[in-house]
């Protein structure tokens, strides 16, 4: 299944309590949980003024419907071509 990173532009993402980024994760959790079990969130990375996801899905259309179901931003969505690690250089 085809993996997915997803931009989402969120200012002051990075000064996010543990609270809210728990709420947050509840609510994705549940978002996915109607959604069904095509779609698997494995990650966010937060920084300062942007979250990064990263999904696991069919197609691009359940991410966005993700999205809007969440009330999340999505501002861009990366079809990942190939994953390359220290080990490839090997």
């Amino acid at each position: 299944m085809p993996k997915y990173v997803i931009e989402r532009d969120l200012p002051g993402a990075g000064q996010l309590t543990a609270e809210d980024l728990q709420g947050i994760s509840a609510k994705s959790n549940g978002v996915i949980a109607g959604l069904g079990p095509d779609i698997h969130w494995l990650q966010s990375y937060v920084t300062d003024d942007k979250l990064y996801c990263v999904y696991v899905a069919p197609d691009e259309d359940i991410i966005h419907e993700h999205a809007r179901c969440g009330g999340f931003p999505i501002d861009k969505v990366h079809k990942v071509a190939t994953v390359i690690d220290p080990s490839t250089g090997e």
